[in-house]
């Protein structure tokens, strides 16, 4: 495996000081025309805490790695990879609340 660079390095050590299960922290660095791109996955148990009430946790480390990407001319972009099964965000009683309204007009 090549070398971590160094905002790859970053992010696993940020994220691991902040999450209950650091073993299963994986980050995936990938270079196009746009810029760096690091996919990182956590425990589905840890999403809670990586993210931070309202996103402020995700949007910090977000704006630290663009300042790690500053220092190395280069763009940085995170992508927070959701566990598989999760409601996607801002509807996740939709289907629920579907459910129950088909029950009412029986």
């Amino acid at each position: 495996m090549a070398a971590k660079q160094g905002d790859q390095e970053f992010l696993e050590f940020v994220v691991k000081a902040l999450v209950a299960h650091p073993d299963e922290v994986k980050v995936d660095r990938k270079v196009d025309e746009m810029g760096v791109l690091l996919t990182l996955k956590v425990n589905p148990e840890d999403m809670g805490q990586l993210i931070g009430r309202s996103g402020s946790t995700a949007r910090a480390i977000r704006n630290l790695l663009r300042i790690v990407g500053l220092k190395n001319h280069a763009r940085v972009n995170l992508k927070i990879e959701e566990p598989a099964g999760r409601a996607p965000r801002g509807g996740g009683s939709a289907g629920v609340r579907d459910d129950v309204v088909e029950d009412l007009k029986l």
